[in-house]
């Protein structure tokens, strides 16, 4: 029998990404999926050779919109580190609030996706709402509901008052219920598990030996989250990764549940333990040295690889996403899915081209 080759993107209503992957089909079975990519390359890493170092904050945060304040914060710790600048205890605990706020708008934004690439377009819309209280939050402590542009080298430079914390624990109190009545919905309805249990299994195994990141890798069984390292002030905080051992798209799914639940934990755990004193330090200099930095970002870990010769300028920055290092994960789960079955699996993974193609 003769393969059919058809094109999935990079235009396409369920998956708003510029991705396209070329299927080869036998009847309506996939057989091999090849990723085209580069529709959106901007050349924001060579930019780094051409701006001041402080700008490039501003850059890294437009890499991509949803996961801004975590680019930010991987590329100023690199700095910091390069320059030996200690950041102060209430900035540290401020970059945890807004990159978990950060996780929350992300997961729930993925979630409605997910739910529109169902056919549920009522539960797309119900999470959207969460979502958007959310973005207010962001919008009132930040000042942006998106590109937040709190992040600085040596700190931040916004503050959360007294009232500012009663009101967001209150608001993220009843998120958190509004996402639990929805949850039975996401783990038990019978289309939402018809199309995604035993969808796109990823073995442990194959999870380590394709480098997989993120929620992809922790629905695997794999407890590893980047956060578990204790940047910023997650060392001083209680969690533990969420994960499931099915692998398939519903474990994925349950997976950024169980994290939007854990944000909320981590940020009224911060706002509790939030130490007085200052948010910023003065940086002085120019960077002089290498290192590499990582962060957990919603979608997995981000890495920073940061090189600098004393001028005002970077010499040399290299970004790897979480996106890069899942698309051979979703590379090797295509073929022996029906066509049917592609939409879903790509979405499982969280795809951000953005991110990817810099």
């Amino acid at each position: 029998m003769r393969r059919a080759v058809i094109p999935f993107g990079p235009q396409h209503p369920v998956l708003p990404e510029p991705l396209q992957l070329k299927l080869s089909l036998k009847d309506e079975v996939v057989v091999e999926a090849l990723p085209a990519l580069g529709y959106v390359h901007r050349g924001l890493e060579s930019l780094a050779t051409k701006r001041d170092f402080h700008q490039m904050v501003q850059v890294c945060e437009r890499v991509c919109g949803i996961c801004s304040v975590l680019h930010a914060i991987c590329y100023c710790q690199g700095i910091e580190e390069i320059m030996g600048i200690a950041v102060p205890d209430r900035a540290r605990y401020l970059r945890v609030i807004w990159g978990e706020l950060l996780r929350l708008h992300s997961h729930l934004l993925w979630m409605g996706l997910f739910a529109d690439s169902l056919g549920f377009e009522s539960l797309f819309m119900q999470l959207w709402r969460i979502r958007e209280q959310v973005l207010d939050i962001q919008e009132a402590t930040t000042g942006n509901r998106v590109i937040s542009g709190v992040i600085r080298i040596g700190g931040v430079c916004r503050d959360i008052d007294d009232a500012q914390r009663g009101w967001i624990q209150t608001t993220l109190a009843a998120v958190d219920r509004a996402v639990r009545q929805i949850a039975p919905v996401l783990r038990e309805d019978f289309t939402i598990c018809a199309r995604t249990v035993g969808k796109g299994i990823l073995s442990a195994e194959k999870a380590r030996e394709l480098g997989a990141v993120g929620p992809v890798l922790r629905a695997s069984g794999i407890a590893q989250d980047i956060r578990q390292t204790g940047y910023a002030a997650y060392g001083e905080l209680d969690f533990n990764p969420v994960i499931e051992t099915a692998g398939d798209c519903h474990a994925r799914c349950m997976v950024r549940l169980g994290e939007i639940h854990q944000s909320i934990d981590l940020i009224g755990q911060a706002l509790a333990r939030l130490p007085q004193g200052a948010i910023r330090n003065p940086v002085h200099g120019k960077p002089t040295g290498e290192t590499v930095m990582r962060v957990e970002q919603p979608r997995g870990e981000v890495l920073y690889y940061l090189r600098a010769d004393g001028g005002k300028t970077l010499a040399r920055m290299h970004i790897r996403t979480p996106t890069f290092a899942n698309v051979p994960v979703l590379i090797d789960l295509l073929p022996g899915l029906g066509l049917a079955d592609v939409p879903v699996v790509v979405l499982s993974i969280d795809p951000c081209i953005s991110c990817l193609e810099r």
